[in-house]
């Protein structure tokens, strides 16, 4: 989710894919679903119409409200400015029973980020907490913000920058370690660089396309810059963790991305190394799951929703590669094909992951992995885990691009739109794939980073493009027919 020409580019070249009808048709004012109106069918699956904002900001169910709690540009606690592109989020709980909040900010060196316009604030910090310094004069301007947050009267306590000098962090994922696992999307090498955009120029002291590691905490403190290299150097976009073993899941945002899983050497302690696996679908080594169509139109070996494939995992090498190839040569080795992977939740047991470009109309899947009860054991040969195409809709009006998702307290999936258009939405799933429009933003940006607060009262996501984090709180409860 880089905020650049060619990320633009890529991002409408799947509606280009589906043509010109399905787009007319998902901005159609005869299509209430998309513009957030009331739809009987999905009404029965979902919370009804969504009512329209005076502020022209977000449209809502009856009973919902949210709020705007953080806006970039605004001063932090810390002196810094709050930086732009707020991403991938997760809400952790604190102390005194307050809700940590750490977000993502997808920017490069040439963004204006949390050291203002000139980087006339960046001598509040010392150097040794940059990762990148960018040779004194572009540091990286990513990283990651927190926010320390009542719910009970919903309050923003404190915000600070949380951790600095890394570029475009793009997603990541909490642990039930209480941490959260920031992500690089990018694989920037140490040198001189030119923005997409506008050419300018910047530079960078070392290679990029880490994850890193942010400690949960309500105190204003920067996280030591420690990549974690041995998890993998590509476009990472997100990690899941499963809280019986540790392991942790990740995906990467590449038209031609696998999906991967990390298994530490010491659970829990991600500085001390492990093993990079690819994911491999047996008897079907190098599997194409995009459903892509070819140019006659059809889709060759297409997977079906509801297909369910046993799956094994592939040791990888050279996973700190300075050439961009760690998934070329594990879709080669056998790895599974994947079309831009980006969000993925842990719930109930499983995870979900989207891929924003998947499908038939390249408009977007939602999978299932369903860990093996032995999984990262000898004994998962005997009974391994389990991978299923949980979502296709080919449909525009259903979903459009889905990115980052969170799983709900009820078991519904809540997921972030990923595009720049008129009609940008929150989208529920519910456990047998029903979809419904939860929330519709007019701000023409995607949302991101779309998580609930630890009691559940309160859901959390940004609106990446403009710069806000909103609060939105209602009646939540499952809804039934």
């Amino acid at each position: 989710m880089v905020g650049s020409s060619r990320r633009r580019f890529l991002k409408s070249s799947a509606a280009v894919a589906a043509g010109f009808i399905g787009l007319k048709s998902a901005c159609h004012p005869q299509s209430a679903y998309a513009q957030g109106g009331y739809d009987a069918e999905a009404a029965k699956y979902g919370y009804g119409y969504l009512f329209s904002d005076s502020k022209g900001i977000l449209d809502l169910p009856k009973g919902f409200s949210y709020s705007i709690i953080s806006e970039k540009g605004d001063e932090m606690d810390d002196g810094l400015l709050v930086p732009g592109a707020p991403d991938g989020m997760a809400a952790l709980p604190g102390p005194y029973g307050l809700t940590v909040i750490i977000r993502n900010h997808e920017l490069t060196p040439t963004d204006t980020g949390a050291f203002g316009k000139d980087r006339e604030r960046l001598k509040k910090i010392s150097k040794s907490m940059l990762y990148d310094a960018g040779m004194g004069e572009t540091p990286g301007t990513g990283g990651t913000s927190t926010i320390v947050y009542d719910t009970k009267s919903n309050t923003k306590i404190r915000e600070f920058l949380s951790l600095a000098g890394t570029i475009r962090n793009c997603a990541g994922g909490p642990t039930p370690w209480k941490t959260w696992i920031t992500c690089e999307e990018t694989v920037f090498r140490a040198g001189e660089h030119a923005e997409e955009d506008s050419g300018e120029k910047f530079q960078t002291e070392k290679d990029h396309g880490y994850n890193f590691e942010v400690p949960v905490s309500a105190r204003m403190e920067l996280a030591t810059p420690i990549p974690l290299t041995e998890m993998g150097r590509f476009h990472h976009e997100a990690v899941a963790v499963d809280p019986k073993t540790g392991i942790v899941y990740q995906t990467e945002d590449r038209d031609d991305g696998i999906f991967y899983r990390f298994l530490s050497n010491s659970p829990g302690n991600l500085i001390d190394g492990g093993r990079l696996q690819a994911l491999v679908i047996k008897d079907k080594r190098s599997a194409d799951t995009r459903n892509w169509k070819d140019q006659d139109q059809t889709v060759r070996d297409p997977i079906a929703v509801g297909q369910k494939f046993s799956v094994e995992w592939l040791d990888l090498d050279d996973v700190t590669s300075p050439e961009d190839d760690l998934r070329v040569r594990g879709f080669d080795a056998g790895a599974a094909r994947f079309a831009r992977g980006e969000g993925i939740w842990y719930g109930n047991g499983e995870f979900y992951f989207a891929c924003t470009n998947g499908g038939k109309e390249e408009i977007g899947q939602i999978w299932r992995y369903r860990p093996s009860y032995d999984e990262g054991t000898a004994k998962e040969q005997e009974s391994p885990g389990e991978l299923e195409l949980f979502i296709e809709p080919n449909d525009t009006n259903l979903i459009h691009n889905a990115d980052n998702l969170t799983v709900s307290p009820w078991g519904d999936l809540i997921v972030c739109e990923d595009r720049d258009q008129q009609v940008v939405r929150l989208v529920g799933v519910t456990p047998d794939g029903k979809c419904y429009p939860f929330a519709l933003n007019h701000m023409r940006t995607e949302f991101a980073g779309v998580t609930f607060s630890p009691d559940g009262s309160t859901l959390f996501v940004n609106l990446q493009h403009t710069g806000h984090t909103l609060a939105i709180r209602g009646p939540w409860q499952q809804q039934t027919a």
